[in-house]
């Protein structure tokens, strides 16, 4: 790799450390000629499929556009941003294991929808709202009477 300070094209690796859940290596470097430091981070870097919009057209998946439709719907409410980010691999990984080259934008928000519903309610509420173009307040209350019925003891609250 070459140097960031004086563009050498070789520097030697010091340190590397494996972050927390194992998805990145952090290499502490050092310039062979001018003995500057920095860090660089690796990742795995896999192609995911592309997406295919509800009016037909195409475009790469992008990791920013899911992660703010979980910022969206989790907005002011009490949810870690380790589970946020958990729940947005938990759904990278569902697209991934699917092997395909596409995949429907509905296929990706039905796997928010699973997410936000063991994440959160209001914010499964508020996604679904959006996802699935309410009209009316009847299709709220059947999403509610969908979780009530669902969960396992309906006096719980998430």
């Amino acid at each position: 790799m070459h140097c960031l300070f004086c563009q050498h094209p070789d520097t030697r690796v010091i340190d590397s450390r494996v972050s927390e859940d194992g998805a990145t290596i952090r290499r502490r470097r050092v310039c062979e000629a001018c003995g500057e430091r920095f860090s660089t981070l690796e990742t795995v870097e896999l192609k995911l499929p592309a997406v295919i919009k509800s009016d037909g057209g195409r475009e790469a998946f992008d990791a920013r556009k899911l992660r703010t439709s979980f910022d969206r719907a989790l907005q002011k409410r009490p949810v870690a941003e380790e589970q946020v980010e958990a729940a947005v691999r938990a759904v990278i990984h569902q697209i991934r294991m699917g092997g395909e080259r596409e995949i429907p934008s509905i296929k990706i928000g039905e796997f928010v929808m699973a997410e936000l519903r063991k994440l959160d309610h209001v914010g499964y509420v508020r996604f679904a709202s959006v996802y699935r173009s309410f009209q009316d307040v009847a299709d709220f209350r059947e999403a509610i009477a969908t979780l009530e019925s669902d969960a396992p003891d309906a006096g719980d609250k998430p």
